[in-house]
């Protein structure tokens, strides 16, 4: 018997074994499926990748070609033996030097080049100079006044590193200064003809930053100060398109009330003002090497760049207001169609004069011309106006028809308030019972910690709204808080035409003519974000 049972038990652990065997056969080869089907599409993803990189901006493709270039220059320092006998083995340097220095802007090339061989130069003095005076003592001192040369010089470098203005222009030629000094201060100690090794390292590094500012400044070159140029016009031509459309969308029949993480990256009126939010340190960056650029205009037009900056700043504080419009369309409560429809007219009439003057704008800057003398025409005061007409014809919408009605929803609101306190200590304030009933009563509703915090939970939510729920103008809340925020938009459109004007003034843009001002009411797509990118990076190298 016992025989039996032991067989049948192996029958059902090898019908068992058998079982997972298959299931881990089938995962396995739907795994490789899997996998080769990833495989397959690799190609064509790539492909994918490469091209909308290219259709994005096209001078990527060009920046690529000109660094292939650079660097196939200064290889011809080693391939070629006569250069190669003059330079030496230090010809690397200038490889490392167009590796690090070429950027994808002029400016920014400019402020790397001339960063890194400034820093070379100074670094190279310094060392001389502490070299000869090493070299007059005998060899204990002159290894303690080496040890002393880099102490100082390394916290005194390093130090200024931390005032605002070097920080901020000359940062990187601070790294390159440290580098090079202790490089040729340490090993003038133990190697020979380390001055010359100097020499013929500072000829490599400046024959690199030759190459790149040649390529950067003769060979298509682009401006730092063109792309936040352009990148303005970008913003306001983004926070037009974003106003417009939230408007359109808040008067449809059907408000999506949920948008996922996924679907908000790909909504239009969140990339409109996203740019906006996302420019502060670009702005500055590009400010800052625009302002190593030579005029490079047929014009010589004058780019007050720091009021790019000041500009920036105000469109910001403009798209907070924009973003703050959007999020009413993803309220928790919304007013109801019949309601909203109310006050379609005037507000879809507000919004496409503000989109008018937000295309004005751009149009001026892009145009470098003066603002239309009457940008802010009367159609939008008048816009306002019915806006303003349309909130006082429904009073009882937004005031309630009747106080005591009012205040009857408004204690009602109360007692659920009270009855959630209740809820949540376990206590009755209505009746304080003392009798062992009550106390029966209350220790069946607490069974357990546990169900008292899911409780809480689901009480917590359901109260509040049905607390705003039972006011009477409720519904009319929501609509409320959207047309304030529009008119504020309005108020804030004053900000960024001061700003606009200023920089037409300061950069002396040509006087408006009434033939200039053309508006497309439709915004047109926003511009790429040209320096999403191509910010150079910070290395020490």
């Amino acid at each position: 018997m016992a025989s039996k049972d032991h067989v049948g038990i192996e029958m059902v652990m090898g019908g068992d074994n058998s079982s997972v065997s298959s299931k881990t056969k089938k995962n396995l080869m739907k795994n490789m499926i899997v996998f080769g089907e990833k495989v397959r599409r690799f190609p064509g993803l790539v492909w994918h990748t490469v091209r909308k990189v290219g259709r994005e901006d096209p001078r990527r493709v060009i920046h690529a070609l000109k660094v292939g270039l650079s660097l196939a220059l200064v290889s011809l320092l080693y391939l070629m033996q006569p250069l190669f006998k003059g330079v030496g083995e230090n010809a690397i340097w200038a490889v490392m030097t167009v590796v690090v220095v070429l950027e994808f802007t002029a400016g920014a090339t400019l402020c790397k080049g001339l960063n890194r061989g400034l820093g070379t130069l100074l670094a190279g003095s310094l060392a001389f100079l502490f070299e000869y005076i090493a070299n007059e003592c005998g060899q204990v001192f002159r290894a303690v006044f080496i040890g002393a040369a880099v102490f100082v010089v390394g916290a005194a470098a390093t130090y200024m590193r931390f005032f605002p203005y070097i920080k901020k222009n000359y940062d990187y030629g601070v790294v390159i200064f440290l580098l090079t000094f202790n490089l040729i201060t340490v090993s003038s100690y133990r190697v020979e003809n380390v001055l010359k090794i100097a020499h013929e390292r500072f000829y490599t590094i400046s024959i690199g930053c030759g190459i790149c500012l040649f390529m950067s400044l003769l060979i298509f070159p682009n401006w730092s100060g063109e792309d936040l140029h352009n990148s303005t016009v970008g913003k306001l031509e983004g926070l037009a398109k974003s106003i417009e459309a939230c408007v359109n969308e808040y008067f449809n029949d059907q408000i999506e009330e949920e948008v996922s993480l996924e679907k908000e990256s790909e909504d239009p009126i969140y990339k409109g003002y996203k740019t906006v939010l996302d420019s502060k340190s670009t702005d500055e960056t590009l400010a800052l090497y625009a302002s190593w650029e030579p005029r490079h205009s047929r014009h010589c037009y004058r780019f007050p760049w720091q009021q790019y900056v000041k500009l920036g700043a105000v469109l910001r504080q403009f798209g907070y207001t924009v973003v703050a419009l959007h999020g009413c369309l993803q309220a928790e409560i919304q007013t109801p169609k019949s309601v909203r429809i109310l006050f379609k007219d005037p507000c879809i009439r507000l919004a496409k004069e503000i989109t008018k003057v937000l295309m004005e704008l751009a149009n001026s800057i892009k145009n470098r011309r003066h603002c239309s003398p009457e940008i802010l025409s009367d159609h939008l005061h008048e816009a306002l106006q019915d806006l303003n007409t349309a909130i006082k014809s429904q009073p009882r919408l937004f005031l309630g028809s009747n106080s005591n009605q009012a205040s009857n929803m408004l204690a009602l609101a109360a007692v659920h308030a009270r009855q959630k306190n209740e809820k949540d200590h376990g206590v009755s304030l209505s009746s304080v019972k003392t009798d062992s009933s009550a106390l029966l009563e209350w220790k069946t509703k607490r069974t357990s910690e546990q169900s008292k915090e899911n409780e809480r939970k689901v009480l917590r939510p359901q109260l509040s709204k049905i607390a705003i729920t039972s006011l009477e103008f409720s519904e009319a809340l929501p609509f409320a808080a959207f047309a304030s925020l529009l008119v504020d938009i309005v108020a804030r459109l004053d900000n960024v035409i001061e700003e606009v004007e200023e920089l037409g003034r300061i950069a002396c843009f040509k006087e408006f003519n009434p033939g200039d001002e053309i508006i497309n009411v439709t915004c047109s797509k926003p511009q790429v974000d040209v320096t999403q990118n191509h910010l150079p990076s910070h290395g020490a190298d």
